[in-house]
């Protein structure tokens, strides 16, 4: 190509470009004139009156700001329902269940392990049919089930978020004693009940005291070693002044059963009574206040003892204390048979777990309210307020005061005789108690050995 003919193309090519940038310019002429600063004011356009009726809606974006929807108040649903399983502000909630035979224990608790109180949960056990907690306490108790494994959920509940989840569990058709492993989901303390409603014990040795019972401390009793048995009612203790004073074993409150309601109620000085006990050299053992009405209750109370003691080290035995709760305790009506089933159900419990265990009862409690022949395997812890005591079979312990002093408690307190052999160096209670007990005779108090 000539030079000629390389202007000319080179000529056309700028026209066209500039000839492009002028229609681009005169399309844009209001920009460019803000861009170059020879703008003037911006003409207001008059807005055009509305028309009759709902404007018609226009599709796509208008202008560039792609956030814009987050200020419109019209662009969300004005209310977004959530179901309580869907939604996140709501209180977790779980199932956690047991039987114990032909029954069915089902608990509503949090995500840390507390009973959800004050809602009427409902649960549906597939192929029986909805129960619902109408006290709403956070336990659904259903009896009277067949063996067999049964399917549970929990509905829907406003301010919950329930699992999506179906639980499932098997119901025995004979009771089997052993320990409940979900127990301390029962378990309550006394910030969760009415403490002068529940704890109702009513000492039955107090009202058969005949006047000659010797409150004083018995150190020189043959081979008999003294002890003392506390609660919350004794108070803060100095565990170091009592073993100064010659104390050699201790029988500690670690719970009851509520005389109304029959909640589990741990004993608020428990935990600090036994540690002070064991550090200060005192062998321990523990007693549990029984309200329970059959023998899953029992095995229920039962369950719990073991819950409390599993992480110390308990060489004297685990004792029912088997008394009234002032004639309108919840189990005061029972009669011997029923009473004796229910003990004898709480008893296997912990025996089959391992430990040495008794029955706690008044002289004429152990002979008018139990049918202690079916009992006859256990410990015998008697109470009795008598210089001698008359109850005349055969007993491993006994508690002859209420009001005996020691140093270190600044209350009245129950002082014991224990007649059994207790290797204190073996750290279960299983066989660590010996057999020797004492019944009464002609010639007062000897001890005989058992079977």
């Amino acid at each position: 190509m000539d030079s000629k003919r390389m202007r000319r193309a080179m000529t056309f090519i700028i026209v066209v470009f500039l000839a492009a940038f002028a229609v681009i310019a005169a399309t844009n002429w209001d920009r460019v004139k803000q861009k170059l600063g020879f703008a003037g004011e911006t003409p207001v356009q008059e807005e055009a009156p509305e028309e009759e009726g709902e404007p018609e809606a226009e599709e796509g974006q208008i202008g560039n700001n792609l956030s814009a929807f987050l200020s419109d108040e019209t662009f969300f649903d004005p209310e977004v329902k959530f179901k309580s399983i869907e939604s996140y502000s709501g209180r977790n909630v779980f199932l956690m269940m047991s039987s114990v035979a032909k029954d069915l224990r089902i608990m509503v608790v949090d995500s840390v392990g507390r009973l959800v109180t004050g809602t009427d949960f409902t649960v549906t056990i597939q192929g029986v049919g909805e129960y619902t907690d109408t006290d709403m306490d956070g336990v659904i108790y259903v009896d009277g089930l067949r063996s067999g494994e049964y399917s549970v959920s929990l509905n829907e509940q406003d301010g919950f978020h329930v699992p999506n989840t179906i639980t499932t569990i098997q119901v025995r058709q004979d009771i089997e004693y052993r320990v409940l492993d979900n127990i301390e989901y029962l378990m309550l303390t006394e910030d969760d009940i009415d403490p002068e409603k529940e704890d109702k014990a009513v000492n039955g040795a107090e009202e058969d005291a005949d006047g000659t019972e010797n409150m004083e401390l018995q150190f020189d009793n043959g081979s008999a070693k003294l002890g003392i048995d506390v609660s919350k009612w004794n108070e803060e203790i100095d565990w170091e002044a009592v073993k100064e004073a010659g104390i050699e074993f201790a029988i500690i409150r670690c719970g009851y059963r509520g005389a109304s309601t029959g909640a589990l109620v741990i004993d608020p000085r428990y935990e600090e009574n036994i540690q002070g006990a064991i550090e200060a050299g005192i062998p321990v053992g523990v007693y549990f206040f029984t309200q329970a009405l059959d023998e899953v209750e029992a095995v229920e109370e039962a369950s719990m003892v073991i819950h409390l003691i599993e992480n110390y080290d308990v060489d004297y035995p685990v004792f029912l204390d088997s008394e009234s709760a002032g004639g309108k305790g919840r189990a005061d009506d029972l009669d011997s048979d029923q009473r004796t089933r229910a003990h004898r159900a709480f008893l296997q419990t912990i025996e089959a777990a391992g430990y040495e265990t008794g029955v706690y009862a008044s002289r004429n409690w152990l002979n008018e309210r139990i049918d202690m022949t079916r009992l006859s395997d256990y410990r015998v812890w008697l109470a009795e307020y008598a210089d001698v005591p008359t109850y005349d079979q055969y007993y491993h312990m006994w508690q002859y005061t209420s009001k005996g002093t020691v140093d270190g408690i600044s209350t009245n307190v129950d002082l014991n005789l224990c007649y059994m052999n207790i290797d204190t160096s073996i750290n279960h209670s299983k066989n660590a108690a010996g057999y020797s007990g004492v019944v009464n005779g002609d010639s007062g108090n000897v001890p005989i050995q058992g079977d």
